[in-house]
């Protein structure tokens, strides 16, 4: 039976706060759907006794509707959580236990204190585990003074077979209840889990995330051989400051989509974007021989994308990096070296709609593709160095050094 319809997903919210994280949703969410569904299944008990001349009894079950009606109608209202928490495990826990009596004991009554096991389990799933051993240990004290008494109690005047088919729906019932709740629960706690994990892997490499997850104190890994691309929209501060903000985010998630798809296709990773900028590497976290032709087929592929309006200026690099993730709260995956620093300079000392290269990666690359010398150049921090331009693979039957 799915309970995520709509109808149900709008019932189990009428307590939820905007403010509530997720697990306090999804706690209050399935206290709420507890509290419905007990509602209308006990309305079956107070029919019943009704029909055979019990009102005593008959008036336990109704007398718990109208309080747990009450109960949620204030929860609604108020939002106050824990008062509706405890009110309801309370209801839940006591009152099997006093129609149990009223009925003569556990035979008469078809077991009927079986209900109330269901107050420890909700406080397990509403609570915690701290908070649902005192539950718990109420629900095995009634249970002890039910034993004691049940001799001295006078059993209810019911048929043989209305006591059966009450054994048989009180099982049942408790079985339904137990289990919808549960399944509720645990299906919101994996939609959760994997929207974590989605989250987490927009953060993170997938082999990164499994090692933090796995409590691994220092994270860092040092890399003989990587490739680094930078890659800025050239002039689009000025250009930014004409336009609404929600157009510059999403002009730039129109542009970064399109280089996040690109870099996934060709088994590349994100390292993150700074304002305008966008940084990738090849070779990281998992190292393949092929990484530096992967960057420049997507650094060619970048070029491509871009518009007449947006010219980009990239710069690529190969080399050794250090790589790891730094931080506790809002941590992130990055790189340290000369690799990533020359790559940085590769883009910033560059032209618009070119994709500036060191030697480094023209020694690497030389055969496969074609590039163009731009001479040597003053570089910030690394003083005159010779520099290529990255033109595109190289025509078919080309000579291979």
């Amino acid at each position: 039976m799915q309970l995520g319809g709509g109808f149900v997903q709008r019932l189990v919210s009428v307590g939820v706060l905007p403010t509530d994280d997720e697990d306090e949703r999804i706690r209050k969410a399935t206290l709420t759907l507890s509290t419905v569904l007990v509602l209308v299944l006990a309305s079956g008990w107070v029919i019943t006794y009704l029909l055979l001349g019990l009102p005593l009894s008959a008036s336990i079950p109704f007398a718990y509707q109208v309080v747990s009606g009450a109960s949620l109608a204030l929860f609604v209202r108020t939002k106050r959580y824990r008062a509706f928490r405890s009110a309801q495990l309370g209801l839940m826990l006591g009152l099997p236990f006093l129609l149990q009596w009223s009925l003569g004991g556990f035979e008469a009554s078809s077991g009927v204190s079986l209900w109330a096991l269901t107050s420890p389990l909700g406080a397990l799933m509403f609570s915690g585990t701290r908070q649902a051993w005192p539950w718990f240990g109420g629900y095995l004290a009634l249970l002890g003074i039910s034993g004691l008494v049940d001799p001295g109690l006078t059993p209810a005047d019911i048929p043989t077979a209305v006591r059966v088919a009450f054994f048989v729906g009180n099982v049942a019932g408790v079985s339904l209840t137990a289990y919808l709740l549960l399944q509720y629960f645990v299906r919101q706690r994996e939609r959760e889990h994997r929207r974590s994990e989605r989250l987490l892997l927009n953060v993170l490499p997938g082999p990164i995330a499994a090692r933090l997850k796995e409590r691994e104190e220092v994270i860092a890994d040092r890399f003989p051989e990587a490739s680094v691309l930078f890659a800025d929209i050239v002039d689009f501060t000025p250009r930014s400051a004409t336009l609404p903000p929600e157009r510059v985010v999403e002009l730039l998630d129109e542009v970064f989509t399109v280089f996040d798809r690109l870099a996934d296709e060709r088994g590349l990773e994100k390292i993150k974007t700074i304002g305008d900028a966008y940084m990738l590497a090849g070779g990281i976290p998992e190292p393949r021989a092929d990484h530096l032709e992967a960057v420049a087929d997507m650094a060619l592929a970048m070029l491509a994308s871009a518009t007449d309006r947006l010219p980009l200026r990239v710069g690529i690099d190969t080399g050794p990096v250090v790589a790891g993730v730094i931080g506790t709260r809002k941590f992130i995956y990055d790189l340290w070296g000369d690799t990533v620093n020359t790559a940085s300079r590769m883009e910033s000392h560059g032209l618009p709609g070119r994709i500036q290269v060191t030697e480094r990666v023209v020694r690497r690359l030389d055969g496969r593709f074609v590039f163009e010398p731009r001479g040597a150049i003053e570089v910030k921090g690394k003083g005159t160095m010779p520099t290529w331009f990255l033109l595109g693979p190289s025509p078919p039957g080309a000579p291979t050094p």
